[in-house]
């Protein structure tokens, strides 16, 4: 998949990285709204995901006159932002979203925060009042700029039209190149309508102080090696860099050239073969305890393109207490932000994965090996099924063998998008994501309501795929206008609600550390989802019986067309293992109700 898209993004750019669209002046005079859509015509971009309102009025008069750009009308902003994330996320390609200003443009705010922190590369525009009104409270005047200068890697305000072509150009090399991240660019109404002629995309732009490092360091290389070819006891943990930077191949070579144990992120999984005989599973607060234990003990810490997010170190003084830790990230910033790093290493994970390969000797350590087989082998997630209730668990596993056989028989590759919590992290237990880019969620900012509107923005960006939405009862209700943009586009998406019937991931923290006080996390019965569906025109189903389920995943999968799937599961069923908050992620709560085993024996330790 990273390759098809690297392909696709290749097609619209010149070897160099310049977009197709550079070259001469044009003699023709143009509005700021035509130099706009010439400009995303030059950079390839496809489809942009907008809601119209009266600052962006003439933007859409002038993608009226060009069918070129295909124009997606989403139901709410928020919805055009997770869509353009969620193209971005299956493609690697920028994704596009338009809204206009005031609280257009705030209603953009939440998506733009969720791409920043998953470092996804997006680009939003936004209409604001004419420059002259700027600053004076005006009919829906927001400063977006200011707003968003947190959460964006950039962000512009025009305030001349013959700023655009250098702007937009800057906007994608922004968003794109380096640490991917969204941009904006707010346009006030005169600039839009105001007028140039000698229009011409620049080829490239010049940014005072920005140059990404993309190749690592020789000497940093070979400590690194040195680093590996003397550690008994070493781990790979990868991060959503590796996806980004189109590193899996790498990844797994260096892992079998030095036999190391592998473990990543939530936003890695699916850079790394999940049957693999070094494949430890997810690393963290719901991390496997094979991964958990494999850091705890490691002496050697390998970090690709992750960023040691709290949720995967728990206590910093007791995450990898022992090891060494080598850090590859193309942001020098994220390198020492939160864990002492010994060998720093700055540059685009692939590149620095190839320098690094040939200086890594072939090696095993067969006592670590067969202490994390054994942990894999006693610490293996379980659950326990009922006849009565459909285990959330569960769904997640048959759900998975159901688009395994799928695939099989259709070829058509099964993409998942989800929204935030217990569902979320049962998917990242119990589905086996095979390749990058197969599993499309909220990861940093942890954003209910973005599985249904990417899920829109993945099958549009890979039609070819069937794309199904795992989500809850309360995340779904976030953005489930969406569902009338699955309908009027006629998107085959698959939306399978996990519905327990509460706020799943609250009421377990409320049980745990609240003494069952379960305030304003439960939702009752809530709407019926099936009529919901049905009033958008979409076929649904209900199954509460585990008798029904395999039949139930396999007719939703196989409809032609949008399907809508309320699987009623066991409403206080909890996510194990769990690493309490504040807490180390070798203090799993929940080892034995997740693998049916007790605490490990004591792990001999080789490294002070």
């Amino acid at each position: 998949m990273e390759a098809a898209a690297a392909s696709a993004w290749d097609e619209r750019h010149q070897p160099n990285g310049q977009p197709v669209g550079a070259g001469s002046p044009t003699t023709e005079t143009l509005t700021g709204a035509d130099v706009l859509v010439r400009c995303l015509e030059a950079e390839g971009v496809e489809v942009i995901f907008g809601y119209p309102g009266g600052a962006v009025l003439p933007i859409y008069d002038a993608i009226y006159n060009h069918s070129s750009l295909r124009h997606i009308l989403v139901r709410h902003e928020a919805g055009a932002v997770h869509a353009a994330d969620g193209y971005a996320r299956a493609t690697g390609r920028p994704g596009v979203c338009l809204a206009t200003s005031g609280p257009g443009a705030t209603n953009l705010v939440t998506g733009l925060a969720t791409a920043y922190m998953d470092s996804i590369p997006l680009v939003a525009f936004t209409g604001n009042v004419a420059t002259s009104l700027i600053g004076r409270d005006a009919f829906q005047e927001a400063d977006i700029t200011g707003i968003t200068m947190p959460i964006t890697k950039h962000n512009f305000l025009v305030q001349r039209v013959e700023d655009l072509p250098h702007i937009i150009r800057a906007a994608f090399t922004l968003a794109t190149t380096g640490r991917p991240g969204p941009v904006l660019v707010d346009l006030p109404k005169d600039v839009v309508t105001a007028t140039m002629t000698g229009f011409r995309y620049p080829a490239r732009v010049r940014l005072r102080g920005y140059k990404p490092t993309l190749h690592g360091h020789p000497r940093q290389l070979e400590a690194a090696a040195r680093e590996i070819a003397q550690a008994k006891q070493p781990v790979l943990y990868l991060g959503g860099g590796v996806i980004a930077a189109g590193a899996a191949q790498e990844v797994l070579a260096l892992a079998e050239r030095a036999q190391l144990p592998t473990t990543s992120t939530l936003m890695g999984l699916g850079a790394f073969p999940p049957d693999h005989p070094l494949w430890l599973g997810m690393l963290g607060m719901h991390g496997t305890p094979a991964a958990n234990w494999a850091v705890t003990h490691c002496d050697l810490l390998i970090a690709v393109g992750a960023r040691f997010d709290d949720r995967v170190t728990g206590r910093t003084d007791r995450f990898a207490p022992r090891a060494r830790i080598i850090h590859i990230d193309i942001d020098p910033a994220e390198i020492g932000k939160n864990v002492e790093v010994h060998v720093p290493i700055v540059g685009d994970a692939k590149k620095v994965l190839q320098a690094l390969l040939p200086l890594v000797e072939p090696k095993a350590e067969p006592a670590w090996l067969a202490q994390i087989a054994a942990w894999k082998s006693q610490y293996r997630l379980r659950y326990q099924t009922r006849s009565d209730e459909i285990m959330p668990q569960e769904l997640v596993d048959r759900l998975a063998a159901k688009a395994e056989e799928h695939e099989a028989a259709t070829g058509r590759e099964v993409v998942l998008t989800a929204d935030v919590g217990q569902h979320q992290m049962w998917a990242a237990q119990f589905y086996p994501f095979r390749r990058p880019r197969s599993y499309i969620n909220s990861g940093g900012l942890g954003t209910m309501g973005f599985g249904l509107p990417a899920a829109i923005g993945v099958q549009v960006a890979r039609p070819e795929a069937t794309v199904v939405c795992l989500t809850g009862d309360g995340s779904i209700q976030m953005n489930i206008q969406e569902l009338d943009v699955v309908r009027s586009q006629r998107l085959p998406v698959k939306v399978i609600i996990m519905n327990n019937r509460y706020l799943g991931m609250v009421r377990q923290w409320q049980e745990l550390f609240y003494g069952r006080r379960y305030s304003h996390s439960a939702l009752e019965e809530g709407p019926d989802f099936i009529l919901l569906a049905q009033a958008y025109g979409i076929p649904a189903a209900r199954v509460d019986r585990p008798s029904q389920l395999d039949a139930a995943l396999e007719e939703a999968l196989n409809h032609p067309g949008p399907y809508l799937l309320d699987v009623r599961v066991r409403p206080e069923e909890n996510c194990w293992p769990m690493v309490p908050a504040g807490g180390a992620i070798d203090e799993m709560l929940g080892v034995e109700e997740a693998t049916g085993a007790g605490q490990p024996a004591p792990v001999q330790e080789v490294r002070t």
